[in-house]
């Protein structure tokens, strides 16, 4: 056989093993059976809800700001002179009592002043007393010449009718007349004298009176070498020592009242406007806010120092808002009084409310009743995840009335009883199954937040 016919029949020997492996392929897609199919259900996905409440919530609005005493006084010298005498505990952050005398003055020049005051008062008196005497003595006087005066006309009269029975010469006619005459000079005198004492008891009393003045400005002069507290105190400042040469308008020591302190807590106006209830400041007139203040806003405040792991706390009272609202910042300042801040109670453990100490302030509302809420957390975008009927998820948007806190108060979207997810749900489709698992324990803090318990 030749090599051609060889090469043809080595590749005719590999056609067998290609059609048996075609005939097996074959065979096994027509006898193996097909892959197997699993029916796939709906699944649930768990998440914590809790239920809608309705319940009461006490409004409230955060401040901050800087204690100050109700009263600050600075005891400023009236007159000058030397100090002779100061209280030993004329320093910063004593507390002394009302009345405590702080230091004196010397008196010596007024005393002085006062005793002269005095001596010309009793001089002007004596005179007086002289005018008196020398107007009783000069009416005497005038009396006793009136009575002269009338016997010397009778006797003139008589005269003249002697003289026509040529009984007495002309010339004894005349010296009486002139007689007469003398004792209408000195009853004129007389009158004259009477007509001034008036003026000059006049001069005397102005003069009286001067001399009074002088006396009691030199009595006020000597009261003001001695200064006292004009309520009880802590001393914020002395700034003389003894022996030194005081000058009249000089600030010789500062003191706090420690009766009340007060906090102008800053809080944004819209807050502000959250915890006032309109019904009650409706018609409120001048004369009305500068007395009712307190009662008319109907706010509570608490006020907080936190001091690290410490936190004291005391009761206030607003006392009056601000006149101004800070344009940089927008908020306005209301007032708040706490009344014996340095009052050591037994049973609370906390220090004086003391001057320049940084606090917070919590304005309280009266309590709204009737309000639904939920925890701010659980609204995502202004829509609340709602589990309707079957458990199913319903996207649903709210409008909310205002937030406190952790809490959205809720105007329209949301009943009391729905439940509500709380938990995070990614992704949230509407629509989709919920394995609802009550939270009790979010649901007790909700309600304690919304009616300020878990506060003060």
């Amino acid at each position: 056989m030749s090599s051609d016919a060889k090469s043809i029949w080595k590749r005719l020997l590999i056609i067998p093993p290609i059609l048996i492996g075609i005939a097996l392929v074959a065979y096994n897609l027509q006898t193996r059976e097909g892959p197997s199919q699993t029916e796939v259900g709906e699944t649930a996905r768990k998440a914590r809800v809790i239920t809608v409440p309705e319940t009461t919530v006490v409004p409230r609005a955060l401040g901050f700001g800087t204690v100050k005493p109700g009263t600050v006084w600075e005891a400023v010298a009236e007159i000058q002179g030397k100090i002779i005498e100061i209280h030993p505990q004329l320093k910063a952050g004593a507390m002394l009592p009302k009345g405590t005398t702080l230091l004196r003055i010397d008196p010596a020049d007024y005393r002085l002043a006062l005793r002269s005051a005095e001596a010309d008062i009793r001089a002007i008196e004596a005179q007086l007393v002289e005018i008196a005497a020398r107007d009783a003595n000069t009416r005497a006087s005038l009396a006793i010449e009136i009575r002269s005066w009338e016997i010397a006309k009778r006797e003139l009269r008589r005269k003249r009718q002697l003289v026509k029975s040529k009984v007495v010469s002309a010339a004894a006619v005349d010296q009486e007349e002139r007689n007469l005459l003398a004792r209408e000079q000195i009853a004129q005198t007389l009158r004259n004298t009477l007509n001034l004492l008036p003026a000059e008891k006049l001069r005397l009393e102005a003069q009286l009176s001067a001399a009074r003045i002088r006396g009691q400005n030199a009595q006020r002069d000597l009261d003001r070498t001695i200064i006292t507290l004009p309520f009880d105190a802590r001393i914020a400042e002395g700034n003389v020592e003894k022996a030194q040469f005081a000058k009249a308008g000089q600030t010789l020591a500062a003191a706090d009242s420690i009766d009340v302190s007060e906090v102008s807590a800053q809080l944004p106006i819209d807050k502000m406007f959250q915890l006032l209830d309109p019904v009650r400041i409706a018609g409120v007139t001048p004369e009305r806010a500068m007395s009712e203040i307190e009662n008319i806003l109907g706010l509570t405040p608490i006020i907080r120092l936190k001091l690290g792991n410490l936190v004291s706390k005391w009761k206030g009272r607003v006392a009056r808002v601000s006149d101004r609202i800070d344009p940089r910042t927008r908020t306005i300042g209301v007032i708040v009084a706490v009344d014996r801040p340095y009052h050591f109670a037994p049973d609370v453990l906390r220090p004086p409310l003391a001057k320049n100490m940084y606090v917070e302030v919590e304005l309280r509302g009266r309590p709204r009743m009737r309000q639904i809420v939920v925890p701010r957390s659980a609204l995502r975008g202004g829509k609340a995840f709602v589990v309707g009927g079957e458990n199913r998820l319903e996207i649903r948007a709210v409008e909310v009335r205002y937030r406190l806190g952790d809490i959205a108060v809720i105007e329209s979207g949301l009943k009391a009883g729905e439940r509500i997810v709380v938990s995070d749900l990614i992704p949230a489709i509407d629509g989709m199954l919920i394995d609802p698992a009550p939270d009790k324990d979010a649901e007790t803090r909700l309600i304690k937040e919304a009616a300020g318990e878990a506060g003060f």
